[in-house]
């Protein structure tokens, strides 16, 4: 029957959405179930039974001719998927979430296991008989593993990922998927704004370390650094894997980011965050080895943060002016 039901809604997808369509629809999709029960009682399989009953109903033009009714013209021409589709492209989006939050927690752990362990070893914590330059090198294997592990993450979520691509370049939904997913928009909401309370609010306290280690031993900022780090990995997972999910709802249903005309305002705000962000990352890391100041470069993040988002709010606002 889930077969039927599909088929019905790519009938009237571009039907005008009124009273009088609803009813018709109502009505063909009462009679098809009847005729489909009728078939399989005569023992019929199912697939011969769908097939007689989309044979029998699956015309509806010239009816819509005697009812004078026009054929929405200006639809996109995209895809129609099911509710099964739908179900699968959601779960395998939140291990995507999962998935990429891990990899980058583990990619914001490397430069913290670096510099813990050079720290440890200029500290005569950790020896084991190795010169001063081996100890140092030792520091370089915790951040090439964590972030090799990261990237491999990265590489299988985008492989288990390719086949539903096509989701993400637009797709229609029919009446009743479309009705579920909105519940299940609502639904996830409050979870969602917890959760990007919780992750702010790590951001914000995560200099705290810095300000605790500073006022104990200067010379143990160097740890500060590593507890800052560790709390804003755990931030950030916690914002990319909620994120993530209900990234997937709005863009199905087309809300905010993903309506057709924000998606090609974040074409041009992605492309500067690519290139803004992994800068403000090198010149923390520089600025700390190089020069020494842990104990205040980790103010280029919220310098960098405010700047990105002026940005982001004049761009718009200029687009929206042209528009």
């Amino acid at each position: 029957m889930e077969t039927i039901k599909n088929y019905l809604d790519n009938m009237f997808a571009g039907l005008p959405n009124t009273e009088q369509m609803k009813d018709l629809k109502h009505n063909m999709l009462s009679n098809m179930e009847d005729k489909y029960n009728e078939l399989k009682a005569s023992g019929k399989s199912e697939n011969e039974a769908i097939g007689i009953v989309i044979s029998e109903f699956g015309n509806i033009d010239e009816l819509i001719n005697e009812l004078g009714i026009k054929k929405d013209t200006t639809t996109d021409n995209k895809p129609m998927i099911s509710q099964s589709e739908t179900d699968a492209y959601l779960t395998v989006k939140k291990t995507m979430g999962l998935q990429i939050g891990i990899g980058v927690f583990l990619c914001a752990l490397a430069p913290a296991a670096l510099i813990l362990i050079t720290k440890l070893q200029s500290d005569g914590l950790i020896t084991g008989g190795l010169s001063e330059k081996a100890g140092s090198l030792l520091g370089l294997i915790p951040l090439f593993l964590l972030i090799t592990i990261a990237v491999a993450i990265f590489i299988y979520s985008g492989m288990n990922f390719e086949r539903y691509k096509y989701i993400e370049e637009g797709v229609n939904l029919p009446s009743s998927v479309e009705a579920n997913l909105k519940r299940q928009h609502e639904n996830y909401t409050q979870p969602y704004y917890l959760s990007v309370i919780l992750g702010v609010c790590l951001l914000i306290l995560s200099p705290i370390a810095l300000f605790v280690t500073n006022l104990l031993n200067n010379d143990y900022s160097g740890y500060g650094v590593v507890v800052l780090l560790g709390i804003v990995a755990v931030a950030i997972f916690i914002l990319i894997y909620f994120g993530t999910i209900r990234e997937s709802y709005n863009r199905l249903l087309r809300l905010g980011d993903y309506s057709e005309k924000k998606q090609k305002e974040n074409k041009v705000i992605g492309a500067v965050a690519s290139i803004v962000w992994p800068l403000a990352v090198l010149i923390f890391l520089l600025t700390g080895f190089i020069y020494g100041y842990w104990h205040i470069n980790w103010i280029i993040f919220p310098v960098t943060g405010i700047l990105f988002g002026m940005f982001s709010a004049v761009y718009n606002i200029l687009k929206g002016n042209e528009n």
